[in-house]
């Protein structure tokens, strides 16, 4: 029998869900210093780029230059950062960071950089909404 999706424990305590693209969950970290996204691709027991098919590669990768662009449209960073570590959660999963000259962490990486600052709940609501309605 072939195993579900279930998010990882970390990243469901760490996010907001915004929306599932085809291949991928997207979520939002709830870290209010940096417009954040992560996508997830649906997979069960997926670890890395290469664990997925040719054509799902070819998905994840629209669907990060989905994220990229809505994050670039909605926020004019300075920077995008992307990456996809894995060292603290296995589940694959890529994250998608916009980045100012002026932020708290730059031009370091925003890992370990501060505790969480997290979203009071109707700022989140209003970044998801606004997520879900450039992501349609």
């Amino acid at each position: 029998m072939t195993q579900a999706f279930s998010l990882h424990p970390q990243l469901a305590q760490d996010t907001y869900v915004v929306t599932d693209l085809p291949l991928c969950r997207v979520l939002l970290m709830n870290e209010a210093r940096y417009p954040w996204c992560i996508l997830v691709p649906r997979r069960a027991q997926c670890r890395e780029i290469h664990d997925l098919s040719a054509s799902e590669r070819t998905q994840l990768w629209a669907e990060s230059d989905q994220i990229s662009s809505a994050l670039m449209a909605l926020f004019q960073p300075d920077k995008l950062n992307m990456a996809a570590l894995g060292n603290m959660v296995p589940q694959l999963h890529v994250h998608h960071i916009a980045r100012f000259q002026t932020d708290a962490a730059w031009p370091a990486p925003v890992w370990g950089k501060f505790p969480p600052q997290a979203y009071d709940p109707e700022a989140a609501r209003l970044r998801i909404q606004t997520l879900q309605e450039v992501l349609r």
